[in-house]
């Protein structure tokens, strides 16, 4: 077990004029980013693109996941009614051509917020009908899940996180189990699914393949595999760094078990080129 970074994981700072204009527009809109409050690697390619994944609900987590570096509390910051319409907004002015909602988990709200994804869905095809949108949901299921459906985002994402063995390493309320549940209602309602297998957390690749099995028998579309990076000294330890040879292994056996499409390197997170990730990258 090691926690020195090999080389193919170094990352670039943030720099340019899209950077900035970024940062001023979501201080000035009230938005949080997934960028920021889980401390994602692709920071600085993403935003100097001008393209963010924004994290609604708030910045503080009802769940406590070891691997994760989002702030957590038994409850919730209040829920902002305008940040549908902010969000929407943001994205016109940003010209998104996909836009990525995710949030924290909020156990302590009667719908954990299923109502609130839908609103920014509704509002942002309302005022931006060319874009695609993606929503990276907790584990919604039955009405929370309908109510998502409902407003017609183009894929739904969750993510199982790591293989069956380590789910441990997510917050007691979640499982391997609850996560296919999500999956495979979301695909038994028709959308295009995603999820995503962090690596390096003391796997091996037969545990790797059985759940890329598993995701396949729920009809999960699109994987994505990344390395698992600690935030801090706060959470789990990387147990090893995959080589990058490794990921492009994974990533044609992925292709060989049936998925449509497969993310598969050592900084890839679930929403990093997910426009590339969409079948026939978003083209018509």
């Amino acid at each position: 077990m090691t926690e020195r970074k090999p080389s193919w994981l170094r990352v670039g700072i943030p720099h340019g004029s899209e950077w900035k204009t970024m940062s001023g527009l979501l201080a000035r809109r009230g938005l949080n980013t997934v960028c920021d409050e889980a401390a994602c690697p692709n920071k600085a390619e993403c935003w100097g693109c001008g393209t963010a994944t924004f994290m609604v609900l708030g910045s503080m987590c009802t769940r406590n996941c070891r691997f994760c570096a989002v702030g957590t509390a038994a409850h919730g910051q209040a829920v902002n009614a305008d940040e549908p319409r902010q969000l929407a907004e943001a994205a016109r002015e940003l010209k998104l051509r996909y836009v990525v909602v995710t949030s924290v988990d909020r156990d302590d709200l009667p719908d954990r917020g299923s109502g609130h994804f839908a609103s920014c869905v509704q509002q942002l095809k309302a005022l931006n009908p060319g874009a695609k949108v993606e929503v990276l949901i907790p584990d919604f299921r039955g009405p929370e899940l309908t109510a998502i459906a409902e407003a017609k985002p183009d894929v739904i994402a969750h993510n199982v996180e790591t293989i069956r063995r380590l789910q441990g390493i997510r917050d007691g309320r979640a499982s391997f189990d609850l996560s296919l549940q999500t999956l495979a209602q979301a695909k038994a309602l028709g959308f295009t699914t995603k999820s995503s297998l962090m690596l390096g957390v003391g796997e091996s690749e037969d545990e790797i393949l059985e759940a890329m099995a598993e995701l396949r028998s729920v009809g999960c579309d699109i994987l994505v595999m990344g390395q698992y990076l600690r935030p801090s000294t706060r959470q789990i330890a990387v147990d090893r760094y995959l080589h990058p040879d490794e990921f492009a292994s994974l990533a044609a056996q992925a292709k060989a078990a049936g998925f449509a499409s497969v993310v598969s390197a050592p900084l890839a997170r679930t929403s990093y080129h997910a426009l590339q990730a969409f079948p026939n990258g978003g083209k018509p």
